[in-house]
C-alpha cells in the first residue's frame, strides 16, 4: 500500500511566507536598541549566504562574466533596499512602512503594463500616499517614509534583477552570491553593531531568527509555491503584505495605526493587486527561474 504525503496547499505557502516575513521584520525591529538597525542589517544578510551557500552549494567556477555581474547588481540592490527598509522602520511603524515600500514594485507594474486601465490603480495608490501624508496625526515621519520610498523602489530593481540572475544561473545558486554580497556591501555601516551579539548569545541567536524568517524560510516556501501556481495569482497574494506588516506592528510591537492610516494601507493593496489581476499574462504563466517578488524587506 502506498501512503500518499499531504500537499500542502500553494497559497498556504505564499501566506506562511507573508506571516515569516512580516513577523521576523517585526522581531528584528526589537533587537535594534541592543544592535542598531545596521547591526541587524548585517547579521541578517550573512548569516541568510552563510544559511543559503551551504544549502546551494553554487557551481561559481562556471559562471560567465555576465553572471557575476547579475549577481554582484542583485546583492548590491539587496543590501541597499535592506538598509534603507530597517533605517526607516527606526521611526515608521511596520504596516506603513510595507505600505510605502510596496510603491516601487507597484510602478514598476504598472510600467510594464501600459494599460489605459490601469491608470485607476495608479489613481488609487496616489490617494493612498496623499492620506498617508496629509493626515495630521500620523505616526510616521517624512524622513522615514522617504527612506521607505527608496526601499521599494530598490525593490522594483530586485524584480528585475532577480529574473535576469535566473535567466542565466540555475537554481537558486545565485541568491547565495548575492547575498554575500549584500552583506559586504552593509558591513561598514553595522558591523560595530552587528559585533555586540558575539559578546551575548541570545543577540547572536535573535539575527540567525530575523535571517531564517525573513530571508531563508521565506525563499524555500515561495519557491515550491510558484512550481504550482500562476505569477498572477502569486502576486495578488502577496499584496497582502502590509496587511500582514500592520498585523505583526500590531501583535509584536503594539503599533496601533490610525484610521487613514488603514485606509492608506488597504488603497494601496488594492491597487497592487488590481494591477496584478489587469495584466495579460497567460493562467498556467511560469515564473522564471530567479524571478521573486520584492520581498527581502
Amino acid at each position: 500500500m502506498t501512503v500518499r504525503t499531504p500537499v500542502v496547499p500553494a497559497p498556504l505557502l505564499v501566506l506562511t511566507s507573508i506571516a515569516s516575513i512580516q513577523f521576523g521584520g517585526a522581531f528584528a525591529r526589537t533587537l535594534f536598541e541592543d544592535l542598531g538597525a545596521a547591526g541587524v542589517t548585517v547579521l541578517r544578510l550573512t548569516i541568510a549566504a552563510l544559511v543559503v551557500a551551504v544549502a546551494t552549494r553554487p557551481r561559481v567556477r562556471t559562471w560567465s562574466p555576465a553572471a557575476w555581474t547579475a549577481a554582484t547588481l542583485l546583492g548590491v540592490t539587496v543590501g541597499t533596499m535592506n538598509l534603507l527598509f530597517y533605517l526607516a522602520l527606526r521611526t515608521v511603524p511596520l504596516g506603513i512602512l510595507v505600505t510605502v515600500a510596496s510603491l516601487g514594485p507597484l510602478l514598476l507594474a504598472l510600467v510594464q503594463t501600459r494599460r489605459l486601465p490601469d491608470l485607476t490603480w495608479a489613481a488609487l495608490a496616489a490617494v493612498g500616499v496623499v492620506l498617508l501624508g496629509w493626515d495630521p496625526g500620523a505616526t510616521a515621519p517624512a524622513g522615514g517614509l522617504l527612506l521607505g520610498f527608496a526601499a521599494g523602489l530598490c525593490g522594483a530593481g530586485y524584480i528585475l534583477l532577480s529574473a535576469r540572475l535566473g535567466r542565466l544561473v540555475p537554481g537558486t545558486g545565485g541568491l547565495a552570491v548575492s547575498l554575500a554580497v549584500a552583506s559586504l556591501l552593509v558591513l561598514p555601516f553595522g558591523a560595530g553593531g552587528a559585533s555586540a551579539a558575539f559578546d551575548d548569545p541570545a543577540l547572536l541567536l535573535g539575527g540567525a531568527v530575523v535571517a531564517v524568517l525573513c530571508s531563508v524560510l521565506p525563499s524555500g516556501l515561495e519557491l515550491h509555491a510558484l512550481r504550482r501556481m500562476p505569477t498572477r495569482v502569486f502576486g495578488i497574494l502577496m499584496s497582502l503584505q502590509p496587511a500582514g506588516g500592520a498585523i505583526a506592528g500590531l501583535l509584536v510591537l503594539d503599533q496601533r495605526l490610525r484610521p487613514l492610516e488603514i485606509l492608506a494601507l488597504v488603497l494601496v493593496m488594492l491597487a497592487s493587486a488590481g494591477v496584478t489581476v489587469s495584466r495579460r499574462a497567460p493562467v498556467t504563466d511560469p515564473p522564471s527561474p530567479g524571478a521573486s517578488p520584492p520581498r527581502r524587506t
